[in-house]
């Protein structure tokens, strides 16, 4: 019994001896002892007025109704002449809360959760709300891993009836799981078991994760994981008997004991599909993801039910029901399937609601939707919007969500939210690539201007092999049927005195008008038309290949070109991919109204898939033809270049392929370059997708005429990459080891790139 009951206890045993005299008419009322309480307030409070008749049972209420309010801590009556006198003790009011020893967390933070449980100043001090607080705080501490956490509260009187409340924490040491047991395994070792855990005894990257921490929720997720791998792998009976957890007296060891029941292995014996079927039989079962004489899979159960949820989705029917019916035989260990299937209402959409676009104008989102509305729902198409949206790289956040309408069955609404990041930047400062050197840049970059989804950018970059000014347009829908339209317009200058190319020096002026059109949901083509004017300079260590080209073509050219290409994107999204392929295709054709004859070509491909949960394979191939026509050579510098980053990393940036006599690239007609990445988040950070760390295998080659001996053939290398996409652009960071390099190769192991380079 705490001591607010006992105090009321005694206080109407009292009141009961008191009033055990004949009853009396109430005069009047008066309130003594109140400081910050209104006398109207108690009076309101009182189950008795003036003109009632006071007797022992009203006493008992009135000194109930008034402890209920928690106001005060003691209450008495009195009665002279009539008068009944209701004497008060108020509560202290919290006049300051102070928290001493926290250093996980910030100060600020914690009070505001004080505040929920009513712990705040100017509150009334309630010791149950103290114990709220103290146990609300300890129960923060225990979520970090702090088992051992003390908090000890001492209260301060205060002048004018007030109270200090101060929390005195040790916060004591993180615990940590000492063991992990599973018991009744009998199928697969206990190893195996574990590493589906994210849970487990310390280990070298535990200081990032915190997998050695106990959780409650952690815990629920690996016995879930535990469940989904047995029952994936046809052990439908499996069971967890019994979780125990249980931690050392000084709190510092944690032990899991895990019992299962495996039970005994299940395998199909049939497949089968009925009920509404809408679309024909035989197209559901080409669905069905298991067939008789396979272990049963919840898993590829699951895929089952939801690839015929979402063909009938595509007819519209939004709820659609399909249940696997299971039939057991337990003498065989079989189990027949029958997935029973209920179209429920075919709805169509009513309105596509758009929230959260503060700067991006709603065309911009609603030109990207394929569900239409006033159309029937259509699964496929809702999910292709959201992917096209999630592309456009505006938004940080998108979220979609169909809710059914109030009252009326075959409707329902899109609600997308969006959370608009920053599509613009103005940039001055410098980074440095490990090819270039220092890069000195300045520039506006806006991927969204004014909202409308236009992209502009004006860039004046330094380095000491390319300089570059330039001004780029594109509006992406040009046309209402998404034809997109753009310009450019640049100056380069490119000195490969001081580099592992061969030496020359050349300045360029140019402009380009470019075109892309749809051709279908993921894929169209390109085309444009570029004029530029190259002016060459070569010195007396120039190749002789080169001086050749400037007596036959001259130290100055003009070239106006044509470009065509095609490409074909699925990745899932512009910035945090995890599926999906990227395809490229492109020609460059220098037209006969110059004096330049050649052809450029190139196709890139990129393949993205989900190993795992955070884990993402990337293939990336890439290979490129030039030469000239018309009995014409390819221009030098438009020659093709491998090595560095982008392409073979631990190679230094465009020196594999030819040579010339001083060891110095020379580039070539034909280019080919693979890569394999895994990439995971950076430890500690699998919700930020802005960085990644990636373990990577390279491979290259440049080939062309008059190559060296030692220099042809291709080269690989293998290593790790840390890349952050940060406002100010992307930072790549990557350590190749070269796995064939020849003498003559020239090595660049570390190599890194900072700062947006154009």
């Amino acid at each position: 019994m705490n001591l607010k009951k006992l105090a009321g206890l005694l206080a109407l045993l009292h009141c009961s001896a008191s009033w055990a005299i004949e009853p009396f008419v109430i005069k009047d009322i008066r309130v003594e002892g109140i400081q910050r309480t209104e006398p109207g307030a108690v009076f309101s409070y009182l189950p008795v007025k003036v003109g009632d008749t006071m007797d022992d049972t009203r006493s008992a209420a009135a000194i109930r109704a008034l402890y209920s309010t928690g106001f005060f801590k003691d209450v008495r009556l009195e009665v002279e002449q009539g008068v009944l006198i209701v004497m008060v003790s108020e509560r202290p009011t919290i006049g300051s809360v102070r928290l001493e020893g926290i250093h996980d967390f910030p100060a600020d933070k914690l009070k505001d959760s004080m505040k929920y449980v009513g712990l705040t100043e100017g509150r009334i001090f309630d010791k149950n709300v103290l114990e709220k607080a103290v146990q609300d705080l300890k129960r923060q501490y225990v979520a970090r891993g702090k088992f051992g956490v003390n908090v000890n509260p001492v209260i301060t009187p205060l002048e004018r009836n007030r109270v200090a409340v101060s929390f005195m924490v040790e916060e004591g040491e993180v615990s940590k799981i000492k063991q992990i047991n599973i018991i009744g395994n009998r199928s697969f070792p206990e190893d195996e078991l574990l590493g589906l855990m994210k849970l487990s005894t310390p280990d070298w990257i535990s200081w990032a994760t915190h997998n050695d921490q106990y959780s409650k929720l952690k815990l629920t997720a690996d016995l879930e994981a535990l469940r989904s791998y047995y029952l994936d792998r046809g052990f439908m009976e499996f069971n967890i008997e019994s979780t125990q957890v249980s931690i050392s007296a000084d709190k510092k060891d944690i032990y899991i004991t895990i019992n299962v029941n495996e039970g005994d292995k299940y395998v199909i014996s049939k497949v089968d599909v009925s009920g509404n079927t809408i679309v024909p039989k035989a197209e559901l079962l080409a669905l069905v993801q298991v067939k008789p004489g396979d272990e049963f899979s919840r898993k590829r159960l699951g895929e089952t039910s939801n690839k015929i949820g979402e063909r009938l989705g595509q007819e519209g029917y939004a709820s659609a029901n399909v249940m696997a019916m299971p039939d057991i035989n337990k003498e065989k260990h079989e189990v027949a399937f029958n997935f029973l299937v209920d179209p429920l209402k075919r709805v169509y959409i009513r309105r596509i609601n758009i929230f959260g676009n503060t700067k991006s104008r709603d065309e911009v989102i609603r030109r990207e939707f394929r569900q239409m509305e006033g159309a029937w729902f259509d699964i496929t198409k809702i999910k292709k919007s959201k992917q096209r949206v999630d592309r456009l790289g505006f938004f940080s956040e998108v979220n979609l969500e169909t809710p059914a309408l109030q009252g009326v069955a075959d409707q329902m609404d899109i609600n997308l939210t969006v959370r608009e990041k920053s599509t613009g930047s103005f940039t001055i400062g410098g980074g440095i690539n490990s090819g270039e050197g220092l890069v000195l840049m300045g520039g506006v970059t806006q991927s969204n201007l004014f909202g409308t989804g236009n992209y502009l950018s004006t860039q004046v970059n330094t380095g000491k092999i390319n300089q570059t000014v330039s001004v780029s347009f594109t509006n992406p829908y040009y046309t209402d049927d998404g034809v997109s339209r753009g310009f450019d317009v640049y100056k380069r200058k490119v000195n490969a005195l001081n580099t592992a190319l061969s030496q020359y020096t050349s300045s360029t002026l140019g402009g380009a008008m470019r075109f892309g059109v749809p051709i279908a949901e993921d894929e169209g083509i390109t085309y444009g038309l570029s004029v530029e004017r190259t002016s060459l300079g070569l010195t007396p260590v120039s190749p002789v290949r080169y001086v050749n080209f400037v007596n036959t073509f001259g130290a100055t050219n003009t070239t106006v070109a044509a470009s065509a290409g095609w490409y074909h994107d699925s990745r899932n999204s512009a910035i945090d991919t995890t599926e999906g392929t990227v395809q490229r295709v492109n020609l460059e054709v220098a037209l006969p109204v110059s004096n330049m004859r050649y052809v450029r070509s190139s196709y890139e491909h990129q393949w993205f898939y989900p190993v795992a949960e955070h884990v993402t394979l990337m293939l990336n191939g890439q290979l490129g033809v030039a030469g000239g026509y018309s009995g014409k050579q390819l221009p030098f510098f438009k020659n093709l270049y491998a090595g560095g980053v982008g392409s073979v990393r631990g190679y230094e940036t465009n020196s594999l392929g030819p040579r010339d006599a001083s060891n110095l690239a020379l580039g070539g007609n034909r280019r080919v370059v693979g890569s394999s990445e895994l990439i995971i988040p950076f430890p500690g950070m699998a919700k930020d997708s802005s960085m990644r760390l990636s373990g990577f295998i390279d491979g290259g080659a440049v080939y062309g005429p008059g190559d060296l001996p030692g220099t042809v053939g291709a080269r690989y290398s293998a290593g790790v990459a840390f890349t952050w996409i940060s406002p100010m652009g992307p930072f790549k960071f990557s350590y190749g080891l070269p796995l064939n390099a020849q003498p003559n190769d020239k090595l660049q192991k570390f190599q890194f790139m900072l700062g947006s380079i154009f």
